[in-house]
C-alpha cells in the first residue's frame, strides 16, 4: 500500500508543470516589458550617440529627448556644431526634422538613418514594439535568456523582423538582430551597462552594428532619464519647432 501511494505521488508530480514554468512570462508580456524599459510613457532624457564610420572616423552627437505617452517624442541637438539647433518630432506615425538654416521642418521616414548613424529614425523616435509587431517565443540558444521573434504589422515598423533576447533574471534586453523582408540581417545590437535611472533599471548603453558594412557601428549612451513628468502638449506641435 505504501509503495502504491509513493508511486502515485511520483506520477502526479511528474504530470504537473513546475511552478517555475507556470510562472514564466508570455511573449506578449515580455514585449510589453521591453517597451516599458526602453521607452517609458513619459521621460526627459540626455543622450550621446557616437557613430563609427567605414573610413575609421567618428562623429559624436549630444541631444535631449522628450517623450509623452506612446506616440509623441521630440529631440533637440546640441552637438556637433553642424547639427546644433536641429530638432526632430514624431507624432503618431509622422516624423519631421527641423533645419535651423532653412527655418522649416522636413518629413522623415521611419527606416531612414538617424543622423547618419546605424540606428534608424524608428529605433530612436518610435519604440513601441507592442503596437508595431506581432510576437512569439522561440527556443533560445542561451538558457539565461528568452528569445522573442517579432514580425512587423505594418510598413511603418522600423524593421520587417526582429529577434530579441531578454534576460530571465531581470527581464532586460540583452541583444537583438534586425532583418529585412528578404531575410537578410541588416543590424545587430548589444544592450549593456544596466543602470538605475530614478527608479527605472535599463541598459544605459546600446551598440548597433551595421551588418552590411564591416567597420560601421554606432553607440548610444543614456546619461540621464527623468520619469513621470507632466509635459505640456505644446511641446509636440509642429509649429513649436525652432522656438
Amino acid at each position: 500500500m505504501l509503495r502504491f501511494a509513493t508511486t502515485s505521488a511520483l506520477l502526479f508530480c511528474l504530470s504537473v508543470p513546475s511552478l517555475a514554468s507556470a510562472a514564466d512570462p508570455t511573449a506578449a508580456e515580455l514585449l510589453k516589458r521591453y517597451d516599458a524599459v526602453m521607452s517609458p510613457k513619459t521621460f526627459d532624457g540626455l543622450m550621446v550617440m557616437v557613430a563609427h564610420r567605414q573610413d575609421d572616423t567618428t562623429r559624436t552627437y549630444k541631444f535631449r529627448a522628450l517623450k509623452s505617452q506612446d506616440d509623441k517624442i521630440r529631440t533637440w541637438f546640441f552637438e556637433p556644431a553642424a547639427a546644433k539647433g536641429q530638432e526632430m518630432l514624431r507624432v503618431e506615425d509622422n516624423m519631421w526634422v527641423y533645419m535651423p538654416n532653412l527655418k522649416r521642418a522636413l518629413r522623415l521616414a521611419s527606416r531612414e538613418s538617424f543622423q547618419g548613424g546605424d540606428f534608424n529614425n524608428g529605433d530612436v523616435l518610435r519604440v513601441n514594439y507592442v503596437a508595431d509587431y506581432t510576437v512569439k517565443l522561440i527556443p533560445s540558444d542561451d538558457a539565461t535568456t528568452w528569445l522573442l521573434d517579432l514580425t512587423a504589422k505594418t510598413k511603418e515598423a522600423a524593421y520587417d523582423r526582429i529577434k530579441l533576447w531578454m534576460t530571465k533574471d531581470k527581464q532586460q534586453p540583452a541583444k537583438a538582430e534586425y532583418y529585412a523582408a528578404s531575410g537578410k540581417m541588416l543590424r545587430s545590437a548589444k544592450f549593456d551597462d544596466v543602470k538605475n535611472f530614478h527608479g527605472l533599471e535599463r541598459p544605459a548603453h546600446i551598440t548597433m552594428k551595421n551588418e552590411l558594412a564591416s567597420k560601421r557601428y554606432t553607440e548610444l549612451t543614456t546619461l540621464d532619464m527623468k520619469l513621470d513628468l507632466d509635459i505640456p502638449a505644446q511641446k509636440f506641435v509642429l509649429d513649436d519647432l525652432g522656438r
